[in-house]
């Protein structure tokens, strides 16, 4: 019977102290990890600030990169894939488009982690100043 109220304890003490929440369903958060694996390229995420500036084709895309037209098409599919971009054609050239809301999803997720981070962190620091003054106290006075 103790034990079970010792668990009640700790489930009421980690909904006080913050922590983050899931917000996300399964297919957000499997969303979400597909923004992060798209993200994790250098590449991809160059052509991401590139796209910031507007819609462009992918030739201009794919010119600063030593990289093949194939492997610019693969990138570019990995980006369309986690909903990053949109691609259409005119005639024959193709092109892409910035889609701002998965980063905004993917930002506010971060955000909402860093906030809990820096509280337990926070919470951390005191406990360990709370510590050193009752392992470190003042050595005692001497009485003359």
């Amino acid at each position: 019977m103790r034990g079970a109220g010792r668990a009640t304890q700790v489930r009421a003490a980690r909904q006080l102290s913050g922590a983050p929440r899931p917000v996300a369903t399964t297919g957000e958060t499997a969303a979400l990890s597909d923004i992060f694996a798209a993200l994790s390229d250098p590449i991809r995420r160059a052509i991401i600030v590139h796209l910031t500036g507007g819609p462009c084709s992918v030739t201009q895309l794919g010119a600063p990169f030593a990289v093949s037209a194939p492997a610019i098409s693969k990138h570019l599919a990995v980006l369309e894939h986690s909903g990053l971009i949109v691609r259409w054609k005119t005639g024959r050239v193709h092109y892409c488009r910035l889609v701002a809301d998965p980063l905004a999803r993917a930002g506010a997720w971060i955000e909402q982690h860093q906030a809990f981070w820096e509280r337990q962190l926070d919470a951390l620091g005191d406990y360990l100043d709370r510590e050193q003054d009752t392992c470190n106290p003042p050595p005692p006075r001497r009485q003359e």
